[in-house]
């Protein structure tokens, strides 16, 4: 008899509500993680009384109220809205692209003059099938916002020109003829109070979790469960043997400043090329704070190699179709469940990462 059902290889938010409803019905898991904390890239981390989004900024918003009431059993959310602001050489902008933006950029008031100047700058491109994400841009908002507020911070952000990415990494950006601020069109959007490490914490209650513990040196990992569920890079479990995935990776610059507000926003985009980071989050925002001193991160997006922390998957045509091929092994693969970011090579907004798990769960228990 193996001593566990289930050994869960990553306590990020998939692997952890696997192993949450797992024990529900009964089974027992056992919740590994090479880093030495569980939450994977959600995990917080406590500086000056401030909740530091360790691995990035993660605003929680979703349209699905199933998941919404899922995740609020583990915490109470509270009212933040994410309104960043962009800065391109001495303007400062609104995001999302809204009439703010317009107005500021075209000293312009109303939806009618703004869509008129943009409705001009895409008709003399003339761009009728965008091919990648230059043409998208363009096609979308014309030239001033796309040189002003999207080239340099995208070109930064993946170290490639926007001629050679594809159109649909643009389509993150919305465009909004309101003065509204709000990034997300979702019905519901928080920052747990707190914190995120409390969800994780209450998930895995209960659950025998090994911190610093790789997989890849697990000795008789077979004998450990009768089933494997992976969250982690599905080419390095096949030991890379169809080629390597690409990632974008991303570099953070803390700093703690001995002031109580450094830019009176959770997220500034610095959009020129020249400034080497991609933006500056300041922490305490998140959560309203009023520590007398604050955090601030400055990120810089970098190129990925094996035993770099990856962040991004280059969803191209290249890495989609090698992608696929992994799949194919995945499927193969008796007694092993792959899920997450890394385990399915997607990016996943958090409220997406829990469908996903769920969806697996009823999968798996489907007979139960």
């Amino acid at each position: 008899m193996k001593k566990y059902d289930y050994l869960i290889v990553g306590a990020g938010l998939f692997g952890a509500t696997f192993a949450y409803e797992a024990k529900k019905r009964g089974k027992k898991c056992l919740v590994i993680d090479k880093r030495n904390h569980i939450g994977g890239n959600i995990y917080c981390e406590s500086v000056e009384g401030i909740n530091v989004h360790k691995y990035g900024a993660h605003i929680f918003h979703t349209s699905n109220k199933e998941v919404w009431d899922y995740v609020n059993q583990f915490c109470e959310f509270n009212n933040y809205i994410n309104s960043p602001v962009a800065i391109y050489k001495d303007e400062l902008y609104n995001l999302p692209f809204n009439m703010n933006t317009f107005s500021k950029m075209w000293g312009i008031k109303t939806p009618k003059e703004a869509k008129a100047i943009i409705n001009e700058q895409i008709k003399e491109l003339n761009i009728t099938e965008p091919k990648n994400l230059e043409e998208q841009a363009l096609s979308l908002v014309g030239t001033d916002v796309y040189e002003k507020l999207i080239k340099g911070y995208t070109e930064k952000q993946w170290q490639r020109d926007c001629k050679d990415l594809p159109a649909f990494i643009i389509k993150r950006l919305p465009l909004r003829f309101t003065y509204d601020n709000n990034y997300f069109n979702d019905r519901y959007q928080g920052i747990p109070i707190g914190g995120y490490n409390q969800i994780i914490e209450k998930m895995l209650d209960g659950i025998e979790v090994r911190l610093n513990t790789d997989y890849f040196e697990l000795e008789s990992k077979d004998e450990i469960a009768e089933k494997i569920v992976f969250t982690g890079q599905i080419d390095r479990f096949f030991d890379y043997k169809l080629g390597v995935l690409e990632y974008r990776s991303v570099r953070f610059e803390n700093e703690i400043l001995d002031i109580e507000n450094y830019q009176g926003n959770a997220v500034v985009n610095y959009t020129e090329r020249e400034v080497p980071y991609t933006r500056v989050i300041e922490h305490k925002h998140f959560e309203f704070g009023t520590q007398p001193k604050t955090v601030i991160s400055k990120e810089y997006s970098s190129e990925w190699k094996i035993g770099d922390e990856p962040y991004y998957p280059v969803n191209n045509d290249k890495n989609n179709d090698l992608y696929k091929k992994y799949e194919k092994l995945a499927e193969e693969a008796k007694g092993v469940i792959f899920g997450g970011r890394l385990g399915g090579y997607k990016y996943y907004d958090m409220d997406k990462v829990i469908i996903s798990a769920l969806d697996t769960v009823k999968k798996e228990f489907s007979n139960d």
